[in-house]
């Protein structure tokens, strides 16, 4: 670890216990994160203790219910919002740059990124951008290392299996605007979305999905704290992986 890395580590075992990143020490480690699912193995790290379950019930977290009845509330007025910006604004829609691929039939619209709201959103989607806000971002939900945002697949478009970097981060969509023929795989096991319900999975493991439909299919995508993390930790993974970045040069 870096000393940037240490020092905060210390901070925050001065703040809430010695043992408070213990598990995020142990990540560190060679081997670090124990044994893994077969099909998380191309994940990049494992937190240690958190349940390695694929799907989750959305409705499981006190802590989530929130942002998902929210969300699940206000499917109405986003799908007005998103279908209308779709039609008359479609500059602000770009292709998804996936941190292993980028697909021109895979299209994004951002409502969270870098840490931090984008701004120009609010005018092009506002329902989203506020429920966003009140119930993820003001309440500390959303993973700040990560993003928000309207995931587009157009007709025939697939994304290929893959894991996402770590398992300390949960993946929750909201079913925008969904044509027959979508699917979502999530460890060998497909369902479908149910539009204007949201779908909870761990995607540190092995992932895909799929418009076989004659019309896009958009969900809107929360990159969550997984709700068996702890505040220390979430405090320590921020600070890691933003030292990490830095020092790899990303922005």
């Amino acid at each position: 670890m870096t000393p940037e890395i240490e020092n905060a580590f210390a901070a925050i075992g001065r703040d809430h216990g010695a043992d408070s990143v213990s598990r995020v020490e142990r990540m560190l480690e060679p081997g670090g994160g124990g044994p893994r699912h077969p099909l998380q193995t191309g994940a990049r790290w494992i937190l240690p203790g958190l349940s390695p379950i694929p799907w989750h019930d959305p409705y499981a977290y006190p802590e989530l219910t929130p942002v998902v009845e929210a969300l699940e509330s206000a499917h109405p007025a986003i799908k007005e919002e998103l279908g209308s910006a779709w039609k008359a604004r479609r500059e602000v829609f770009s292709d998804y740059e996936h941190y292993l691929t980028r697909q021109e039939n895979w299209q994004a619209l951002y409502l969270y990124r870098g840490g931090s709201l984008v701004g120009e959103a609010a005018d092009t989607v506002p329902t989203a951008c506020k429920v966003l806000e009140e119930f993820a971002v003001d309440t500390g939900k959303i993973c700040p290392l990560l993003e928000s945002h309207f995931s587009t697949l157009l007709p025939g478009a697939s994304i290929a299996p893959h894991c996402d970097l770590w398992n300390f981060s949960i993946n929750l969509h909201l079913a925008v605007d969904i044509p027959d023929g979508c699917s979502l795989t999530v460890a060998g096991e497909t369902r479908s979305w149910q539009e204007g319900r949201c779908l909870l999975f761990d995607y540190s493991f092995e992932h895909a999905a799929r418009n076989d439909g004659d019309r896009p299919r958009t969900c809107l995508l929360v990159d969550l704290w997984h709700p068996e993390t702890t505040l220390p930790e979430r405090r320590a993974l921020t600070v890691l992986i933003q030292e990490i970045r830095r020092l790899m040069g990303e922005h």
